[in-house]
């Protein structure tokens, strides 16, 4: 099997890496050459990644296609290449629907999108895809964790808190740099806040059976510092905001 990934930004750098360290079967990996420092680098790391001419040798040459683009190019390029209808195609691409993607690739082939974030490097984190498609879910559970979405609408709740990513790592440094003008050592700041909430993550998927109303609970006691810290961002209305921000990035996505 040759994968074709049309596109070399950092979705697909993370997702090529996490498939080349896995047990995935593939002959091949071409790539785009539209990104040279990261299409040399991944060349430079993995035998089997070569990087193509140009985007229609990707597809005359691919029996799996990842179409990794922003949705500016996508909406350029898509329509304009020729697809074989034998392929699976599987679309990074967070603002161009499905009844879209039929429109521009013009042949009947599975096409599947899919919301892989760069965790999938470390082959971990969740990867939503719509429709379900046995082949994609199979192959997306070697590198991640697979989750089956059967209303596209549905799934554009997915991609609105994908977009929660920056966010969160900026949670992090800004509690970083607040240690570092404490008189801590960044590498030390760093370090010790990244372990905590990796810890905490780790706890919170363990317990994601339970409604994590009950880890907010368990995390505080009374007149302690964990009650204080909710209660103080409460008053602020961080946790409004975020849902704020979620109502936002949703209506983006769902025209």
């Amino acid at each position: 099997m040759i994968l074709g990934f049309i596109g070399t930004g950092k979705i697909s750098y993370s997702v090529i890496v996490g498939i080349c360290n896995s047990k995935i079967n593939f002959k091949k990996i071409l790539i785009s050459p539209r990104n040279k420092i990261l299409a040399k680098k991944l060349v430079s790391k993995f035998k089997k990644v070569k990087i193509a001419n140009d985007n229609q040798e990707i597809i005359n040459k691919s029996n799996w296609i990842f179409l990794a683009v922003t949705p500016n190019v996508g909406e350029k390029i898509i329509k304009n290449l020729k697809f074989k209808s034998n392929q699976v195609i599987i679309s990074f691409i967070s603002t161009i629907k499905l009844s879209e993607l039929k429109k521009m690739i013009k042949v009947k082939s599975n096409i599947v999108r899919a919301i892989p974030l760069p965790p999938i490097s470390l082959k971990k984190g969740p990867v939503p895809i719509c429709p379900p498609n046995k082949k994609v879910k199979s192959f997306f559970d070697k590198i991640g964790t697979t989750i089956e979405i059967k209303n596209e609408k549905l799934s554009t709740n997915f991609w609105s808190t994908s977009g929660m990513m920056a966010s969160y790592y900026n949670i992090l440094k800004v509690i970083s740099d607040w240690l570092v003008k404490k008189g801590v050592k960044r590498q030390d700041a760093q370090k010790y806040v990244t372990s905590l909430f990796l810890a905490l993550s780790e706890d919170a998927v363990v317990n994601s059976k339970k409604d994590l109303k009950f880890l907010v609970k368990e995390s505080q006691t009374p007149k302690g510092l964990n009650e204080q810290g909710l209660k103080e961002m409460s008053k602020k209305f961080v946790y409004k905001s975020l849902v704020e921000t979620l109502n936002r990035i949703y209506k983006r996505l769902d025209k």
